[in-house]
């Protein structure tokens, strides 16, 4: 076999784009599947190249939370339950997250979430306009604990800054982990964005609208820690 040294290149070109998701396999529920075949072309919106018209896809003019990495979607459904005046675009690579989500939104009647299920950060560059988002949630993200793969983490300098481009000014920025070394990352990272402030003097209060989960319920029983930060983009 031949040394192909572009191909090398591109290999590592394509290792060092920043990506919200690691591949993993999953089932696929029938429930799941179900809810994608019926309620898919709904409320699944297609990626695309160009900014979408998300008046029209949501049938009204709402404030629009975007929701990356939604996992199996039960905290986007229980928020978006609560919060019906807005508006929730949740992105998810995983098809059984999307299947899960898809069949609570079914369940509950939930008119107010659309799925995008592709690599948020492609989503961010082509499918939302500068400026367009009212707030983000970034919940749990993969902590990648091993030191060697911080870097793979989500939340990296180009990355935030990738988001505070797409949200309003006063728009806020709400993550969340339960490992503490990427919590002291996510304050550093987002304490150093200059149009970003911290709502806090560190890391907040959970804000009411962020359900405990069952997993985090398990957690804080065992004396683990949960960090939220919430940051707003500065007033222009």
């Amino acid at each position: 076999m031949t040394h192909d040294s572009n191909n090398d290149a591109d290999d590592a070109l394509h290792l060092r784009r920043i990506r919200s998701f690691v591949t993993r396999a999953g089932r696929v529920s029938t429930g799941q599947r179900r809810a994608l075949d019926e309620l898919g072309p709904r409320f699944v919106v297609p990626y695309a190249n160009t900014p979408a018209d998300w008046d029209a896809l949501f049938g009204r003019h709402a404030p629009r939370i975007l929701e990356i990495g939604f996992g199996m979607g039960a905290t986007t459904a229980e928020i978006a339950a609560q919060r019906t005046s807005d508006d929730f675009i949740g992105v998810e690579v995983h098809e059984p997250g999307v299947g899960a989500l898809l069949k609570l939104i079914g369940e509950q009647q939930l008119a107010n979430i659309r799925i995008v299920q592709h690599d948020a950060v492609e989503v961010i560059d082509n499918m939302l306009a500068p400026a367009s988002l009212d707030g983000v949630h970034i919940f749990f993200p993969d902590p990648w604990h091993k030191a060697r793969h911080h870097k793979r983490r989500l939340i990296q300098p180009l990355f935030v800054a990738k988001l505070v481009s797409r949200l309003k000014p006063g728009a806020y920025l709400h993550c969340a982990t339960d490992w503490q070394n990427y919590a002291e990352q996510m304050l550093e990272v987002l304490g150093a964005e200059p149009l970003l402030e911290n709502t806090a003097p560190d890391y907040a209060p959970r804000p009411a609208y962020r359900p405990v989960t069952k997993f985090e319920q398990r957690g804080l029983r065992l004396g683990h820690g949960v960090w939220d930060l919430v940051f707003k983009k500065r007033a222009a």
